[in-house]
């Protein structure tokens, strides 16, 4: 018979992101896509090493009870705004971000700009 866990443990850093099992951080949606453990002396040890990768996290162990599927059910007051989607959203996100350059850009007339002829 299976073993029901009472708890997991899932890290979360100082933008609310949450470790992924491939070590980046993802904004907790796929929740299939968390690290996650039912132990604690796993996750410090993950959040150990998360921290010496890159100094500037601030790490911190979440305990969650897990949902039907034995993934972690994250109160929604603690999840990030949802980060751009590698598909269309992305590609919104830097189709907007190059409008807005191309629209900052001062647009300079190539005749207006060469110097005036010199007379003879």
């Amino acid at each position: 018979m299976a073993q029901v866990m009472s708890e997991i443990f899932i890290l979360q850093n100082q933008h609310n992101l949450f470790l992924g099992k491939q070590n980046n951080w993802l904004d907790g949606r796929d929740l299939n896509a968390l690290y996650k453990t039912p132990h604690k002396d796993e996750a410090i040890n993950q959040m150990v090493e998360a921290s010496s990768k890159d100094y500037t996290q601030r790490i911190k162990i979440i305990s969650c009870s897990p949902n039907e599927k034995g993934l972690p059910s994250i109160d929604p007051e603690i999840l990030p705004e949802p980060l751009p989607k590698l598909g269309k959203d992305l590609l919104a996100t830097l189709e907007a971000e190059a409008v807005q350059a191309h629209a900052d850009q001062a647009v300079v007339d190539p005749v207006a700009a060469l110097p005036d002829e010199p007379s003879r």
